[in-house]
């Protein structure tokens, strides 16, 4: 973020920080149900404290992109941000596992995993040292590729293609992997590379074809679905400590329960943009044979054994698919 950037951050902040328990709470851009759940989060906080405790929202990125939105709650500009998993292993190695390709079967092992308190506790706490921990998730959905030219309905239809991935390290070795040219860069670039052939598509969910009008420039959408990275919601540990121990407990309750209202969302809007993919802006969905992107993929996992921390917390959300 460069200075005016940061200083126009500053003045909108502390513009809005009347109260001294009033939650700053920025995020980049969203489509609904997480916006809705983020909403929700607010309502409850300020519910289960009578009031004592209200967020105050920075929506769309108007204080940056996710990078810079964590880089302010770890320097205590803002309180909380919601940033994809994928970017967090930036900021803590662990959270690379959630971009190894095809590691949760469905999205019911994908809930029991998430839900589950011995995986995920430590996985919140790692970024404390940093200033910040992780209170909850939201599904992001299953992530596919989508090109402009062509579908891709093997691995050899990938070969050479130009794809935008996440600035994550796991993800730009898994498009390596399968034989695309992994370019990573912020969502809000994809559209005009793929329009202007920078990139030959994307992988994301199907709300990146409609909410963020990918679906005008790449037309062939294909359900590899090779991962399922979460989105987290970060909170300032300066902030945790700042509140009383009853609106402390009150905020963590919120955040999980924000995470049960988004679940109940989910389903059907996912639903509803890919009708809407379809039907507005000509998207065609295709249905590769997963089990050859697999076996592409096998060396990542035999990698993953020399990191010890990375492994475990695999084998662990492996053990729940089987329970």
């Amino acid at each position: 973020m460069n200075k005016i950037m940061m200083s126009t951050a500053v003045l909108a902040l502390m513009a809005g920080a009347t109260h001294a328990e009033t939650l700053r709470f920025a995020y980049a851009s969203n489509a609904t149900p997480t916006k809705e759940a983020m909403a929700k989060f607010g309502e409850l906080v300020e519910e289960k404290t009578g009031g004592d405790v209200t967020v105050e929202y920075f929506p769309d990125s108007q204080l940056g992109g996710e990078r810079e939105l964590v880089e302010m709650v770890q320097g205590g500009l803002l309180d909380m941000t919601k940033v994809s998993g994928g970017l967090m292993e930036s900021f803590s190695s662990v959270y690379g596992v959630f971009s190894m390709p095809y590691l949760f079967d469905d999205e019911a092992h994908f809930y029991t995993a998430m839900d589950d308190a011995e995986i995920m506790g430590p996985i919140y706490s790692a970024t404390e040292g940093q200033g910040m921990v992780g209170l909850t998730y939201y599904n992001s959905g299953a992530r596919n590729f989508y090109t402009s030219d062509s579908p891709v309905e093997s691995v050899a239809d990938l070969k050479g293609l130009k794809i935008r991935v996440m600035q994550s390290p796991t993800s730009i070795e898994m498009v390596k992997m399968l034989g695309g040219s992994p370019i990573a860069m912020g969502q809000g670039e994809v559209y005009t590379s793929i329009q202007q052939g920078v990139l030959d598509g994307a992988e994301n969910n199907e709300y990146a074809v409609t909410v963020a009008r990918h679906g005008e420039v790449a037309k062939y959408y294909s359900y590899d679905m090779h991962s399922r990275i979460p989105d987290i919601l970060l909170i300032s540990t300066a902030t945790l400590e700042r509140l009383s121990e009853e609106n402390r407990k009150a905020v963590i309750e919120a955040a999980k329960e924000s995470t049960e209202y988004h679940k109940e969302l989910w389903g059907e809007a996912i639903e509803a943009e890919k009708a809407k993919a379809q039907e507005e802006f000509g998207v065609e969905f295709f249905y590769p044979d997963v089990a050859e992107f697999q076996a592409a993929v096998q060396p990542m996992y035999d990698e993953l054994k020399s990191e010890p921390e990375k492994y475990a917390v695999y084998e662990q959300i492996r053990t729940v698919a089987t329970e």
